[in-house]
């Protein structure tokens, strides 16, 4: 009998189930966000949430306690069989929820899918990584906006006077080469006549 037994069996064995979570939560991990069903979404939510916390741990731990500190990783390991990930999540994850008990990650109902009725969700992880190209790209713009409107239609001159400049150097070389075809077509012309007299 399956008394007390929490887990969700979600029609798999033991060995799927094990397999199936660890796939998705390694995707979870890398992307921070994932499309799934609502019943997979709420123990994938469980299993990466104790994750989270494990990787947590090695936060406040120094460099005497390095044996504990491999021990957690290998904990998440069991799961997690990428490295990549497992150093993302060590490194870049656990620090952004030092502040945080509990709570990391977010589950949004999409609705009932279209071939079977499966009922969707989103599972994300609450504290997003901002990107810093997106911070770079604003300041560029901001850099753009702060100059005045004659020094920016002074650069545009510019940038139009070189291709304009470009182009007539490409067409200027275009008739030499018509040219210089030309001459030598004239060349092989005569070299034949003259061969003709000859003979």
């Amino acid at each position: 009998m399956r008394h007390r037994n929490s887990v969700k069996q979600l029609g798999r064995t033991h060995a799927h189930r094990k397999a199936m979570f660890g796939n998705m939560v390694t995707s979870f991990f890398k992307y921070e966000r994932i499309v799934t069903t609502k019943e997979k979404g709420k123990e994938l939510k469980r299993i990466s949430e104790r994750l989270i916390t494990r990787a947590k741990r090695n936060i406040g731990l120094h460099a005497k306690e390095a044996g504990q500190m491999l021990h957690n990783k290998r904990e998440v390991m069991k799961v997690v069989k990428d490295k990549d990930v497992v150093k993302k999540l060590f490194d870049d994850i656990a620090p952004r929820f030092k502040d945080r008990n509990g709570g990391y990650t977010r589950i949004y109902l999409l609705g009932r899918r279209p071939g079977d009725a499966a009922e969707m969700s989103i599972v994300e992880l609450v504290e997003k990584n901002i990107v810093e190209t997106k911070s770079e790209d604003k300041e560029v713009k901001k850099e753009q906006k702060a100059k005045p409107k004659a020094e920016v239609k002074k650069e545009v001159k510019k940038e139009t006077k070189k291709e304009v400049k470009k182009e007539a150097k490409k067409e200027t070389k275009k008739e030499e080469k018509k040219e210089t075809k030309k001459v030598k077509d004239k060349d092989k012309k005569g070299s034949k006549e003259t061969k003709a007299k000859k003979k």
